[in-house]
C-alpha cells in the first residue's frame, strides 16, 4: 500500500496538496510516483504562471509513460522547485517532500473538493 500522510489533501489525479496561509505546496503522491515507476524528466511552469482547477500545469515522464499534472486548485505560481527538474528521480524516494509548485490559492472554498487522507486511501483501495 502506498504511503499516504494526515494534513495533505488528494485529487483523484493523484496530487497532494499542503495548505499554510493561503499558499498550497503540491507534488504528486506516492502512489502515483509508484505507478510511473523511475521518474526521468519534469515540465513545470513558471513563477507568476496563473491555473484553474483541474488545468494542467506541467508533465511528469517516466520510463513507462508520461503524464499531465493537474492544478488541485485556482491560483498563481509563487513558487517554483527547480532543483527538482535536474533531480526528477527524487519524486520516487521522497514523493511528499519533492514538492513541484506552490500556489497561491485564489479560491479557498476549492479545496472543499479534495479528499483527505482517509477518503484518498479508500479511493486507491477502490482503484487496485
Amino acid at each position: 500500500m502506498s504511503k499516504i500522510l494526515d494534513g495533505y489533501l488528494y485529487t483523484k489525479e493523484d496530487e497532494w496538496i499542503k495548505v499554510e496561509d493561503g499558499i498550497g505546496t503540491v507534488g504528486i503522491t506516492d502512489h502515483a510516483q509508484d505507478s510511473l515507476s523511475d521518474i526521468v524528466y519534469l515540465e513545470l511552469p513558471n513563477e507568476g504562471d496563473f491555473f484553474g482547477i483541474g488545468e494542467t500545469f506541467g508533465v511528469v515522464e517516466s520510463v513507462k509513460a508520461a503524464a499531465d499534472l493537474y492544478m488541485p486548485v485556482s491560483g498563481d505560481v509563487t513558487a517554483v522547485n527547480e532543483a527538482l527538474i535536474d533531480t526528477p528521480e527524487q519524486v520516487n524516494s521522497e514523493p511528499y517532500d519533492a514538492w513541484m509548485i506552490k500556489v497561491k490559492l485564489s479560491e479557498l472554498s476549492e479545496l472543499d473538493d479534495l479528499m483527505d487522507a482517509a477518503a484518498y486511501t479508500a479511493f486507491c483501495e477502490e482503484r487496485e
